[in-house]
C-alpha cells in the first residue's frame, strides 16, 4: 500500500473537496509570454468565390467559344456583332457608360478586398500552445465572460460590454459605493477577466462608470 504524497513535495498539493481553502483555489492563466502567436482566422468565403468563378466563367468562356466557332469559319454570333457596333459607335464619356465603368470597378475592388482580408470578424483568436491546435472565441461569449466579471463587482448594477478585435468598451451602473471605488475594482476586475481569455492580442480597455438617471 502507496503512503500518501506529503503536502509541498514535488510541489503536488492533494485537494480535499470539502476543504473551503482549496475548493475554488484559482487556476494558473495565460500571461503575456505564455503561448505562441496566432492569426485571424480566414473565411473560406465559398458564396463570393462561386459568384466570382461564374463572373469570370462567363465573361471568358463564352466570348472565348465565339472567337473559335468563327475561326471554324461559322458566323460570329449576334450580341457580339451588335456589341462590337455599339462601342464603335458609342461615345465614352455618356453618363451611363461611366456609370457602368464605376460599377464594374466597384464589384471587383469588392471581389479584392474578399480575397485579401481574413473575415470572420466576429471570431478572437486565442494564443497557440501547439502548432497543430487553433482556438478562438466568439466575441459575443467574450462579452459575456466580462460582464459577468463586472456583475460581480461590489457596487455595479448594471454592465453593458463590447468587444472588438483591439478594444473593449465597458458601460457600468453603479448604485451604491463611490464612483472611484467601484471603477478601481472593475478595471482590476476586467483586466484579469482579459487576460483570463488568453487572447493572441490584448484589446485596450475602456471604461465608463456613472450613477443611473433618477425617475421623475
Amino acid at each position: 500500500m502507496s503512503e500518501p504524497v506529503p503536502e509541498g513535495v514535488g510541489g503536488v498539493r492533494e485537494q480535499d473537496p470539502s476543504d473551503p481553502d482549496t475548493r475554488y483555489e484559482p487556476r494558473p492563466t495565460l500571461s503575456d509570454d505564455d503561448g505562441r502567436r496566432a492569426g485571424r482566422f480566414w473565411s473560406t468565403r465559398r458564396i463570393p468565390a462561386a459568384l466570382a468563378a461564374l463572373v469570370v466563367l462567363g465573361a471568358a468562356g463564352l466570348p472565348l467559344y465565339d472567337i473559335v466557332a468563327v475561326r471554324a469559319g461559322q458566323r460570329a454570333m449576334y450580341w457580339r456583332r451588335e456589341l462590337a457596333g455599339q462601342l464603335a459607335r458609342q461615345p465614352l464619356d455618356e453618363t451611363w457608360v461611366l456609370v457602368a465603368a464605376c460599377v464594374a470597378m466597384a464589384l471587383g475592388l469588392w471581389l479584392l478586398a474578399l480575397a485579401l482580408t481574413p473575415g470572420l470578424r466576429g471570431l478572437l483568436p486565442m494564443r497557440r500552445h501547439s502548432p497543430l491546435v487553433r482556438a478562438g472565441i466568439d466575441r459575443v461569449a467574450a462579452a459575456l465572460t466580462l460582464r459577468d466579471r463586472a456583475m460581480e463587482v461590489s457596487g455595479v448594477q448594471s454592465a453593458r460590454v463590447r468587444v472588438g478585435r483591439s478594444k473593449v468598451k465597458v458601460r457600468a451602473l453603479s448604485h451604491f459605493r463611490e464612483l472611484d471605488d467601484v471603477r478601481d475594482d472593475l478595471d482590476r476586475a476586467l483586466r484579469a477577466g482579459i487576460r483570463e481569455l488568453g487572447l493572441d492580442r490584448s484589446p485596450a480597455l475602456t471604461m465608463r462608470v456613472r450613477r443611473p438617471v433618477k425617475k421623475r
